[in-house]
């Protein structure tokens, strides 16, 4: 009997099964090897088997795993402070376990705000077409695409599309709280926000004392090159969420705000956010990708990645349109989104992993720690692939 049989539905997999990995190569069961383009969405950012990271895990595992939030948790302590720290900004956290789990968090944070802080309570949060924000009931209906939002309804009131960062700005009225966005989207195609809009937006929403809220699930932890996207635009939002990227493969998702006493005991809770496991593991990634920023290893593997989409782009016109995007979250644009599923099961087939974003853009976010050698291997395999189509 087929064992998939046993799942639901849910998936569009991929014909491959993956049963091990080392640094940036992965492999099936088989023993080929693929190079990864994709850190299973942006998860893995130290890539596979680092060996500090597995020792780390083994220390802990060998001492202890969780105790939930009824207790104090030293190396949630720690992490809420490096992660302020590499923010550079004046918040603190709240630990959970998934980028839609931090997101959630973040409306009822701006909901209980906009509840308190006026005479005449405000709950609307505006958010960006295409963009995207999760899975569950309140962050599907973040999302800003009308088709995901079939069969799962009623939602709750209060989420409102503007079709870019003008009309946001535009929409806001005496019921807003919040607007959220992503600063590059993730799902809706590796498009990247104007910093001017972005910053006349922030502007806007200060001056009426409503709050910013940035979505940094997939451009968080040194994946734009920086430890925050935000860090780029130059902007302070009063809420910001990460997950992806934190643990290099174990759940984990962070809430931080400058609104630091609007959520009280009992407010938001979590029973395994933040234990001693996911937190513990974040140290070291954090840690070790704090050091291979400073060492200019991260900016130079970034460029060395950039030559190479230029080259497809420049090489293949009828192919490629354009590249999106900033450091290692990347989109190339195709003049036909009819060849996207093409291109992304013939890559599998020659060997290298790269995703869909939208309906024609092959995304890739590498691992962090994604060597020149096996970048210039993937793109050997990857334009093989371009070849072929």
């Amino acid at each position: 009997m087929n064992e998939d049989s046993y799942l639901l539905p849910l998936y569009n997999r991929l014909n491959v099964s993956f049963v091990k990995g080392k640094k940036s190569v992965l492999y099936d069961e088989k023993g080929k090897d693929y190079i990864d383009f994709t850190s299973g969405i942006g998860v893995n950012s130290l890539g596979y088997c680092n060996k500090e990271l597995v020792k780390t895990m083994e220390k802990q595992a060998n001492k202890i795993l969780h105790t939930s939030n009824v207790y104090h948790i030293e190396s949630q302590e720690k992490c809420a402070k490096k992660i302020v720290e590499l923010s550079t900004y004046d918040m603190k956290c709240f630990f959970c376990n998934s980028g839609a789990e931090a997101n959630e968090s973040a409306i009822k944070l701006a909901r209980k705000y906009g509840n308190t802080a006026f005479s005449t309570p405000k709950y609307k949060i505006i958010t960006i077409q295409n963009s995207f924000h999760g899975r569950t009931i309140a962050t599907l209906k973040a999302t800003a695409q009308e088709d995901k939002h079939k069969y799962f309804g009623p939602y709750p009131d209060g989420f409102i599309y503007a079709k870019d960062i003008t009309e946001a700005i535009n929409l806001i009225d005496d019921s807003t709280v919040a607007v959220m966005l992503e600063l590059i989207q993730g799902e809706g195609g590796i498009y990247m926000q104007d910093v001017n809009k972005v910053k006349e937006l922030e502007r806007t929403l200060k001056n009426k004392k409503l709050l910013l809220i940035v979505d940094e699930v997939q451009t968080g932890v040194y994946r734009s090159g920086n430890f925050l996207m935000s860090q780029y635009f130059a902007i302070k939002p009063d809420i910001i969420t990460l997950a992806k990227g934190l643990a290099s493969g174990i759940p984990i998702g962070v809430m931080m705000t400058s609104l630091k006493d609007v959520l009280t005991a009992g407010d938001h809770g979590s029973t395994f956010g933040g234990n001693h496991f996911s937190t513990t593991v974040c140290n070291k990634v954090l840690d070790i990708l704090e050091e291979y920023l400073n060492s200019g290893k991260l900016e130079s593997n970034i460029n060395y990645f950039n030559k190479y989409l230029d080259h497809l782009v420049d090489s293949y016109p009828k192919i490629f349109l354009q590249r999106n995007g900033w450091g290692f979250m990347k989109g190339l644009v195709l003049k036909d989104e009819n060849k996207l599923s093409e291109i992304i099961n013939n890559a599998l087939e020659n060997g290298v992993l790269v995703l869909k974003s939208g309906k024609n853009i092959i995304r890739f976010l590498p691992p962090l720690t994604i060597s020149k050698k096996e970048i210039k291997e993937g793109f050997n395999r990857f334009e093989k692939t371009i070849q072929q189509s």
